[in-house]
Parts: structure tokens; sequence; C-alpha cells
């Protein structure tokens, strides 16, 4: 893989860098200044997807019948906003069908996936060309014992799926060319077991390096079977930069059951975490092409029949406080967003 087609050097030699280090990045500019909210937050409840700029908070949501249909063309009469249990004057409502996306590919090429990649390639690659429109931008990433830029932003699945088709299955190992480190299969890696799947470090690299820069509506995809080997990251500090950059998450769970034997398979829960946690959401797909095939047709459903929800709350003070939303579109219909904010100053502000 050519240099330039790669993360910087200091974001990809995780085992190099120390977590705390990575705190001093900068922030989002549409996303509280860092350090507001607590990394132990994400033990607690969910953050809603928002921007707060001075004192205008933006909410982003879907919402599903009881069917667990779709619902669009609702208008600003039909939802009401609550700050903690105060409802919210809105100053906007809008059905965000056609805001350009940015997208977040993650794919796993850890051991684990080796009969399931090519499926992750395929149907991936077809998600792709069918959701980019001329405005939306989409990266790849990689991970194993790794975190791979394969493709930087772009607007083409050609280029895209050219990468996903190139991605190689690395366990530092030898499974396959990918697994030679320095032949392909990325840095060296200078502590601990050299197998593992760096899937948290990849989370808040994306986050963090990636994510973090951009506007409007944002989103990661991880195709994956869940497991975690050797990331600096904590599950925690993963979710954590997640909201702080404004990105729901949703994980496609590709395990290929017989891999594990009897070592049983743990992956469901910490995903289903890092997704209802962002606003996003978990798809169990096994191993089965046409599940994989369904579930991003949903994703790309949802995607595309967002709102977003603009008030200035009542409680104007900028104290760091936690502030928990509700949002309510009657008739007994499920709203998937997260569950509040921080209110935080401008991070210049004495």
């Amino acid at each position: 893989m050519r240099f330039q087609r790669r993360v910087a050097a200091a974001i990809l030699l995780l085992p190099a860098m120390a977590v705390a280090g990575w705190a001093q990045l900068a922030p989002s500019p549409d996303a509280p200044p860092a350090g507001a909210a607590p990394a132990s937050h994400a033990n607690q409840d969910p953050v809603a997807t928002f921007k707060l700029n001075v004192n205008l908070v933006n909410v982003v949501f879907t919402v599903k019948n009881k069917q667990g249909n779709l619902v669009p063309h609702l208008t600003q009469n039909d939802c009401t906003v609550y700050e903690d249990k105060v409802p919210q004057k809105l100053k906007s409502f809008v059905a965000e069908t056609n805001q350009p996306l940015t997208l977040g590919i993650l794919l796993d090429t850890s051991g684990s996936q080796q009969r399931v990649l090519q499926l992750e390639q395929d149907v991936g690659s077809r998600f792709l060309e069918r959701v980019l429109r001329p405005k939306d931008e989409a990266f790849l990433i990689s991970f194993d014992v790794n975190v791979d830029l394969l493709q930087d932003f772009t607007n083409s699945p050609r280029l895209l799926a050219h990468a996903m088709d190139k991605a190689q299955i690395n366990t530092a190992g030898g499974n396959g060319a990918g697994g030679i480190p320095g032949m392909g299969g990325g840095p060296v890696p200078t502590t601990g077991d050299p197998k593992g799947t760096l899937l948290y470090d990849a989370v808040y690299l994306a986050a963090t390096q990636k994510l973090n820069q951009e506007t409007g509506r944002k989103a990661m995809i991880l195709l994956t079977d869940g497991e975690d080997q050797g990331s600096r990251t904590k599950l925690n500090e993963a979710i954590a930069s997640a909201e702080r950059s404004n990105v729901i998450v949703y994980v496609i769970l590709l395990a290929d059951r017989g891999f594990y034997g009897s070592w049983g398979y743990g992956g469901h829960s910490s995903m289903k975490r890092l997704t209802s946690e962002t606003g996003g959401r978990l798809i169990d797909v096994g191993n089965n092409g046409d599940k994989l095939e369904a579930a991003f047709r949903q994703i790309e459903d949802e995607l595309r029949t967002q709102y977003v929800a603009s008030y200035t709350p009542t409680n104007t003070r900028l104290d760091d406080t936690f502030r928990r939303l509700d949002v309510d579109c009657g008739n007994g219909r499920n709203v998937q967003v997260r569950k509040g904010y921080f209110a935080t100053p401008p991070q210049n502000e004495n």
C-alpha cells in the first residue's frame, strides 16, 4: 500500500502511542470541546447526536412505527423535544433525506474473518455504489493487528471497491501476504502478542482523526465479529470518541461461528453497547449473504430517513452538566436517538 493512502504514521503506529497522548488531538469544529464529557459516562446514558454552537442544539434521530417501519414525512407539529423533561421550542425541524452524508467503513481483516471477508467485500462494494450521492464522501479502514487507511475520503465507489478488494487477512503470522509486517501488513507490533484485533483502536482513530473534522451527518459502519484483542483503547473510550465526534455507529455482526469452536463467541454484547450508546444499531447476520445485503439496505434506509430538530435550550447555562434528551413523536412511535448531551462552554472561554 502506498504511504499516502495510509493514515499518518503518528496515527497508525498504535503500539507506540499512549492513550493519554490521544487526548491532545484537536476537537471537531461541530463537537463539544475535548475533555468536556468524561469517558466514564459511556457506562451511563447514551449521548444525543448534536452540535453545540454557542447555545444551539441539533438533535438527529429516526422514527419507526410499532411495526418497526421507518416513518417519513413528519413535521414539527408531530414531535416534541424535551431537555431534562422540559419541552423546548424548536427553531427548525427538517427531514434530512438529502443532506450530504459522510461514511466511515471499518473492515475487520483479522484471522477470524478469513471465511467471510470475500462476502464483506462483494456486498460492501455494492452498498457503496448504491448509497453514495454526488455530495457524499466515504473512507475505508481495515483493522487487524494494525489499523490501516485503505482509501481516504472519496465520492468514487470505484476507488472504494478497489481498496476493499485489496484488503487481506492479517494476523502478523503469515495468514496471507498481508500477514507479513512491513510487506503490506502495516507497522510491526512492538509490544505484546502479535496476534490481535484492534477494533476499539480503529473506532477511536476513525472518530478522532477522520470524522471529527467533518460537519453534517456522519456515520461509521463496522463489518466485524465484534471481538477485540489487544487494543490500547477501552470500549468506554471508543464509545466516548464517537460521541464527541457526533458519529452514529452501526455494526454489521459477521461471525463465522465455526471458527470459534469450543471457545465460544462473545462479541455481541460489546457491539450492542457501542451502537446503542451512539444512536446506531447492531444487526447480526451470521455469515449469511442475503442477511448481509438486507442489513446494508436497512442502514441505507435509516440514513436517508433522518430528522434534525434544532432549539436553544431554556436552560442557558454552559456549565458542563449532562442534559437529558427525549423526543416524542406520538402514536407509540419509537425514536432512535442518543439520550443527552453535555452543555459545554466554548474551549477558549475563560
